[in-house]
């Protein structure tokens, strides 16, 4: 009876490190300041006048208000997706 309890304990203790092992490697990995990819300071700032660039050149070269905004959101909703693209993914 004793060894049987303690097989049970045992396959129970094995089940639950086997559980813990697969969850960590589901996890994403955070670096120091708490974020999953790291930007250089140059490539946000790059990222930010880029954009901020094409918002201009949109508000000041289209004359329809509609247009505008439409073309506005889109960009807003694009700039993240092509950031991925030409900057690549690095964790």
């Amino acid at each position: 009876m004793l060894h049987r309890a303690t097989a049970g304990r045992a396959r129970r203790a094995a089940r639950r490190a086997r559980r813990r092992s697969l969850v960590r490697g589901l996890r994403p990995r955070f670096g120091r300041d708490g974020r999953i990819y790291h930007r250089s300071l140059r490539e946000r700032i790059g990222i930010v006048v880029v954009t901020v660039l094409a918002v201009a050149a949109v508000w000041t070269l289209i004359p329809d208000l509609a247009l505008r905004i439409i073309l506005t959101a889109i960009l807003v909703l694009a700039v993240p997706a092509l950031v991925v693209v030409v900057l690549g993914r690095r964790s």
